[in-house]
């Protein structure tokens, strides 16, 4: 008896890392993306970070969007970003259009003036403004956003991680703005 439960014990321990380091493969592949010739719809709410987070179409949806992280955190305060969102786009990019799994987004890139290659941020705009998307990278954590009808936080993870490839495919693998020193 107890030989057997010896046994079992050692195959738990031998059974346990192989099963926790197994990765399960997503359910879906990543939506198709790619960069599109920005026109006239580029440029509807802004040229530019700046001008697109005063935009008054989009600055109430762009306060829902962010939630808490809008504003700075309060001392202590455990899972917040290190910063208040418009921050991650003080350095903007460039303005452009991604289409993600047959959607037209703008999209823009952004980052904290004293630290752009860890706290960056990506905002994309649906066409037609009803549904936005953010993803903030604050040193290596990952923060998602997402903003209309029926959509959650988890819905954005595909869409912005697809337009982040897209971005990077043409911009040499770093689609984020770079300060000038």
């Amino acid at each position: 008896m107890r030989q057997s439960l010896l046994r079992g014990a050692l195959l738990c321990l031998l059974l346990a890392p192989i099963a926790a380091g197994c990765v399960v493969p997503s359910a879906s592949p990543p939506p198709p993306s790619q960069v599109v010739e920005a026109d006239a719809r580029a440029l509807a709410y802004g040229r530019s970070a700046a001008e697109i987070f005063e935009n008054p179409q989009l600055r109430d949806k762009l306060t829902a969007l962010f939630g808490a992280d809008w504003s700075p955190p309060t001392p202590g305060g455990v899972g917040k970003l290190s910063g208040a969102a418009p921050e991650y786009f003080q350095v903007g990019g460039p303005v452009r259009m991604v289409t993600v799994g047959g959607a037209n987004y703008i999209s823009v890139t952004g980052c904290v003036r004293q630290a752009c290659d860890k706290r960056r941020g990506l905002l994309l705009i649906r066409e037609g403004g009803d549904q936005l998307m953010a993803r903030l990278d604050d040193g290596g954590f990952l923060h998602h956003y997402a903003f209309g009808a029926g959509l959650q936080p988890a819905a954005a993870i595909p869409v912005t991680d697809s337009a982040l490839r897209a971005l990077a495919r043409l911009s040499d693998g770093n689609p984020y703005p770079r300060p000038a020193p």
